[in-house]
Formats: C-alpha cells, sequence, structure tokens
C-alpha cells in the first residue's frame, strides 16, 4: 500500500539541542519557508521549501500556512485530567485546596461513564491548545486510567498515565492499600504501556499520602518494569515538606524519601520542586531525575518561585519540562505556561528568552519524559506531531507580531500573548486532529480534516 502522505508548508521551528547549555544557535532550528514532509505518521524530512520540494511525491501538495509558525507539539510534563472540573477553584494553600476541591473531585471517578467524559474533554483541551504529549495523573480507581487510555487511543495521541497510589492521608473513597496498589499498577501497566502510543507512568501522589510500604512497592514495581515512567510530586510547599520530614524522621530531606525506595531514575518526573535544595537539585541531575516546572499553579496556590536557572546550572544540570499542572494550573495552554514561566524566572533575575522556553515546552520535555527520540522535534524519524501557530490569531497579536524583528521576538510575542486563539492546527502522527477554523458539521464540532480542496492553512 502507499504511504500515507502529509505534508505542510510555513515557518519551521524546532531544536537540535538544549539552548541553555549550548550555542544557542547550535540548538537552534530555524527555516523561514519551510517544508515538513511526513510519511506514515513518522517526519521524513523538514528543511528549505525549495530545497526539498522535489522530495514531494507526485500529487501531494503541501498545505500551506503563510506567515504562520510550525513547531513540534507542546509537551506537558505534569497535569490532572481529573481536576479539568475544578480549575479557578479558590484555595488558600495546596493542602487545604486538596481537602476541599481535589479529593472530593477525585472520588466521582468511581464511575466509568464520569471518567469517560472528562477523557474526552481533556483530550479536546489538550487539541485546541497544541499538545501532543502529556504526563497525567489519573485518580485511584483503575476505571480511571482505562477511559483515558480508551480516549488516547481512538484519537492517537501520545499520553502517560497512571492510577494514583495513596494509601494514607486521604478520604476512605480514595484509598488503595500497598498491595492492592501495587497489583492494579501492575496489571494497568501490562494492559497499557507501549499498547499504542500509550505510555504508564507509575503514580504515588506525594509521599505525605502514601505509607513507606507502599513507596517500597512501588519501588518494587518500577524495578520490575523500568521501561515505564515514575511521576509524582515534590517540595511544592514549604508546609508539605515539614509535613513529609514528621513522616519520615529517619531521611535527609523530601527528595530522599524517594531516593531511598528507588523512585529516582531517568523516567522519574517530579512535579514542582519549588523548594529544592542545591544538594537535592545535584541529586536529580546525578540520578537524570527530571522537574516539571508548573508556573501557573505555583503562582495560583501561592508555592513558591521555581528558579528554573538554578535547575540548569552547568555544573549540574536537570532536565526541566513545563507543567500545566490542571487543575491548580490556571490553563491548558503551554504558551500561556511560558508567559507565566518568563515572570517567575524574572522574579529571580534571569532572563527568559524565547528559545529556552519554547525548549521546555518541545525537545525539554520530551527529554524529561525520556522519549526525545520520539517526540518534541521536527528531526526526521520523529513522530508526525506538531502545532501551528498563527500571529495574527487575534487583533493585538496581530498588530504586535507585524513588528516583530526576527524570529525570537515572533516567538516571544506568542509567548507572552497567546493562548488558545493562537493554535490554528494540531497533527497526530502526521493527521489534522484539531483545526480552528475548520467549518462545523451540523453543531457537532469541527470536521475532523481538512476541509476538501483547501490547500492555504490561511483559509484564503
Amino acid at each position: 500500500m502507499a504511504a500515507a502522505v502529509t505534508a505542510v508548508r510555513g515557518r519551521l521551528v524546532w531544536f537540535r539541542d538544549d539552548p541553555f547549555l549550548v550555542d544557542r544557535d547550535e540548538a537552534f532550528a530555524y527555516e523561514e519557508d519551510g517544508l515538513l514532509i511526513c510519511e506514515d505518521g513518522v517526519i521524513t524530512a523538514a528543511g528549505d521549501f525549495q530545497a526539498l520540494r522535489e522530495r514531494l511525491p507526485e500529487g501531494v501538495e503541501p498545505v500551506h500556512y503563510p506567515r504562520h509558525v510550525i513547531t513540534p507539539g507542546f509537551v506537558d510534563t505534569h497535569t490532572h485530567y481529573v481536576q479539568t472540573g475544578i480549575i479557578a477553584a479558590f484555595g488558600a494553600q495546596l493542602i487545604d485546596w486538596l481537602d476541599h476541591y481535589t479529593y472530593v473531585e477525585e472520588q466521582r471517578f468511581s464511575d466509568a461513564d464520569h471518567a469517560r467524559d472528562v477523557a474526552s474533554s481533556f483530550c479536546d483541551e489538550l487539541l485546541r491548545n497544541g499538545t501532543t504529549t502529556a504526563l497525567t495523573f489519573c485518580a485511584v480507581h483503575p476505571q480511571s486510567v482505562d477511559a483515558l487510555f480508551e480516549e488516547a487511543t481512538r484519537r492517537n495521541l501520545r499520553l502517560a498515565a497512571g492510577k494514583v497510589l495513596m494509601d494514607r492521608n486521604a478520604p476512605d473513597g480514595l484509598l488503595d492499600t500497598a498491595s492492592s496498589g501495587y497489583e492494579d499498577s501492575k496489571a494497568l501497566l501490562e494492559k497499557w504501556h507501549g499498547n499504542g502510543r500509550n505510555l504508564y507512568a507509575i503514580t504515588p501522589r506525594f509521599a505525605p499520602t502514601s505509607t513507606p510500604e507502599q513507596l517500597e512497592a512501588a519501588g518494587a514495581l518500577w524495578r520490575e518494569h523500568p521501561e515505564a515512567l515514575m511521576h509524582t510530586h515534590v517540595s511544592e510547599n514549604t508546609g508539605e515538606i515539614s509535613w513529609v520530614r514528621s513522616l519520615f524522621p529517619d531521611r535527609h530531606g523530601y527528595l530522599d524519601v524517594y531516593d531511598h525506595y528507588g523512585l529516582l531514575g531517568p523516567g522519574a518526573v517530579l512535579a514542582h520542586g519549588v523548594h529544592l535544595t542545591g544538594r537535592e537539585r545535584g541529586r536529580c541531575a546525578e540520578t537524570g531525575t527530571a522537574v516539571a516546572h508548573c508556573p501557573t499553579s505555583n503562582l495560583f496556590l501561592g508555592s513558591g518561585l521555581f528558579r528554573v536557572h538554578d535547575a540548569k546550572d552547568p555544573r549540574h544540570p536537570m532536565q526541566v519540562g513545563l507543567g500545566t499542572d490542571i487543575g491548580a494550573g490556571t490553563s491548558f495552554s503551554l504558551l500561556a505556561t511560558m508567559n507565566e514561566a518568563y515572570k517567575v524566572a524574572k522574579l529571580s533575575s534571569y532572563p527568559l528568552d524565547s528559545r529556552k522556553a519554547f525548549f521546555l515546552a518541545t525537545l525539554g520535555g520530551a527529554r524529561a519524559m525520556g522519549i526525545d527520540d520520539k517526540v518534541g522535534s521536527l528531526e526526521p524519524g520523529h513522530e508526525a506531531d506538531f502545532v501551528v501557530l498563527d500571529p495574527g490569531a487575534t487583533p493585538l497579536l496581530a498588530r504586535r507580531t507585524a513588528r516583530a524583528a526576527d524570529i525570537d521576538e515572533l516567538l516571544f510575542v506568542l509567548a507572552v500573548l497567546g493562548d488558545d486563539r493562537a493554535v490554528r492546527a494540531t497533527y497526530v502522527a502526521g493527521a489534522l486532529a484539531h483545526d480552528r477554523d475548520a467549518v462545523p458539521t451540523g453543531g457537532d464540532g469541527p470536521c475532523p480534516g481538512t476541509p476538501p480542496g483547501v490547500r492555504d492553512g490561511s483559509g484564503a
């Protein structure tokens, strides 16, 4: 059978390396008039349009997005799909917010129908915001995991997720046991990891809600299945750190709890890390443990300012990605998340430029998850997940981007002023998965593909 070919034309932007650590031009790839060719869901060519046009198969005409910016699909390294319904719930501090909103909402996911409904809405929001890969918590209920992976499979999204492990300090309706949590997680991992584009993440919620026995079991499961990810929270809030110290008095600190139980290493993504010490950051770098920087939720709950320049210290650089942390996070948009990351860095006397921000949202996130050979780049051989950004999406964006002197300024304006409206289109495995401007079909939402005959992404 002939290969399924997708081709798009526009400004191409991606990263070949980490701009925090290497020369900014060496790390950055940009084609002013670029062509991206994809076959059977994989990128086969990316570069100058004139140089590559002869490689287009006969009869294939690229979809042209003039003046648009095409980047790898965004990678969200920390979110909670089960908290979609409680975004913008007032909370004084992290623990109060968990008690009053999060735990109440997550108990609803014992209902498989509710889980399926939220999973569908969650995936809609990802695509509307240009996110093609996400690492997310589910609930303690196994059916919440099945619902999300079933929806991700239907849409061919690359999602990583796991059942929350939680056997103390939470409502009875959300508690498992060390034994049942291990058995349920093992069954779900064997069912879903590597099934299509799905990845499983072993997911203790955070140290205060797991007994030593449960953390021991989680570490054992990861040793048995090192191909899985490990996803939890660390050092988000100063009160939380004190709580951990009281629960684990024999450990040297919050990170040492996870270290003691074998929960650090490549494939481990720890959300927040706002208050990690220098020694703890060094240990993360030494073990290959990544941190998800979640600026909108850290600001919303008043948890503190993550110092990205400390995390990327060349003496012990950590892998860092961006996370929306829905629902304490206030937007599904990684453009909006970049905006807040810039402000947080500025308050720490560090100028986070547009290249570094877009790196964190693409290749940086993929590296944090250990899947940079698959996503986060437009290099040939990577999966064809990409997003088309519209610099003229709103009147203000159009006016401001028209004055951009170069690609760096254009990206910066998109990060500061952009949101879901700036996402013109999202492609998943080479197929159009979201088209902002598609003609609705009978009131059921946008068409699932390019309207017949339309080759100009501007809609003209």
